[in-house]
């Protein structure tokens, strides 16, 4: 990190709360007009000149001079903007046979990518894999790798943000490791931890379709059933770091055993390991997911259940979510949306049966997620530790 790096990142950890909320608020909707951001923050147009000045000073924020009118008598529009490329922050998705990452300025813009195959999933093999990913990384900035401000690095299961602790990730085979403190040694820059889903749902907040929501959530199809919650303009992590563990919901058959080691989770149904050991059942031999999906779409009674079965569990679980925090939109994401007409006439019709009142208005969409969209939420969770 390169001394204006340092500085810059000093500034914005040691902000004010008026001064963060107002980085943010130009991070996220540049460009915009210092007026703007008044009305958005609460702040007065003083205080907000006042939190803007060090921002242009040390490079982060352009605000050139106003050239027009906003409509208001006498007060000059002047937009500010974020200068993206005063930062450079590193995205890692730490997935159970791979790792993504990611380089992207501050408006999480990917500027290089990588991937590195993971072997074995002890934490020691995946530091590894995903030093040399940062390496490979900062090879290809050149120049641009003294602007790195930090490294987010993101993995399924309970992880303790504050502390770089993953508590629990079934998927992993982890449990109580301190792999944040682990990778900031190794790597020697500032590391940001977070759960893969939370990181997913940040990115989508500050940078995605959920800029300017005040309540949505996402879930993820895939290999686990996960969801991540924005609320009342935050993302919610819980007091525990845990929240939207919707895949642990206790709503199938006790017989069904999780991965986690519990009994009865929707995640013992839903995911794509259990649709595969489901069909594989019923079948009398081995099939993974993607035989699993093309016996369904050729209409095999035995696929074409295991599916119905997932679809009305996770629409179930949904239905669940909103019914508790009443988001306004529910994003499908994660690698089972590529197959998402298998699972859409049963989720819905759970969700239909289940949502209570008015929540039942709330919408339910799909966005493609690929895994550097993934890694690309661990930079925006890396660029959020900083501001916050």
């Amino acid at each position: 990190m390169d001394h204006d790096t340092a500085a810059r990142t000093t500034l914005i950890r040691s902000a004010s709360e008026a001064g963060s909320r107002v980085f943010a608020t130009i991070l996220t909707r540049s460009p915009i007009s210092r007026i703007d951001i008044a009305r958005q923050t609460g702040l007065s147009q003083a205080a907000v000149t006042k939190a803007v000045s060090p921002l242009v000073a040390a490079g982060l924020v352009d605000a050139p001079p106003a050239t027009h009118r906003d409509g208001n008598p006498g007060r000059p529009a002047a937009p500010v903007s974020i200068v993206p490329d005063a930062m450079v922050l590193l995205g890692i998705k730490v997935n159970v046979d791979e790792v993504i990452g990611v380089a992207t300025d501050l408006a999480t813009t990917v500027l290089a990518a990588e991937t590195r195959p993971l072997a074995a999933h002890d934490p020691g093999s995946a530091a590894e894999a995903i030093i040399e990913v940062v390496r490979r990384l900062e090879d290809r900035l050149g120049d641009k790798r003294d602007a790195i401000a930090g490294v987010g690095v993101s993995v399924s299961g309970d992880v303790d943000t504050s502390t770089g602790v993953v508590r629990e990730s079934a998927i992993m085979g982890w449990a109580d490791e301190d792999f944040g403190g682990l990778l900031q040694e190794r790597l020697g820059r500032p590391v940001t931890l977070e759960n893969d889903v939370h990181a997913l749902t940040v990115g989508e907040h500050w940078f995605g379709v959920g800029l300017g929501m005040e309540s949505f959530a996402i879930v993820t199809i895939g290999r686990g059933i996960g969801s991540g919650l924005h609320l009342n303009g935050q993302v919610v992590t819980g007091a525990f770091g845990v929240s939207g563990e919707i895949g642990h919901l206790p709503l199938a058959d006790p017989a069904r055993i999780c991965s986690c080691g519990r009994r009865g989770c929707v995640e013992a149904v839903a995911s794509t390991a259990a649709i595969a050991a489901t069909v594989s059942a019923a079948l009398g031999r081995d099939v993974d997911i993607e035989e699993a999906v093309r016996l369904a779409h050729a209409g095999d009674p035995a696929a074409e259940a295991a599916f119905r079965e997932a679809a009305s569990l996770i629409g179930t679980a949904i239905a669940t979510l909103v019914n508790l925090a009443g988001p306004e939109l529910v994003i499908i994401g994660g690698e089972g949306v590529s197959n998402f007409d298998l699972f859409e006439k049963n989720l819905r019709d759970a969700f239909d049966a289940h949502a209570f009142g008015a929540a039942a208005r709330c919408r339910i969409v799909t966005r493609p997620h690929t895994f550097q969209d993934w890694a690309r939420g661990a930079a925006a969770a890396a660029i959020q530790s900083l501001v916050r």
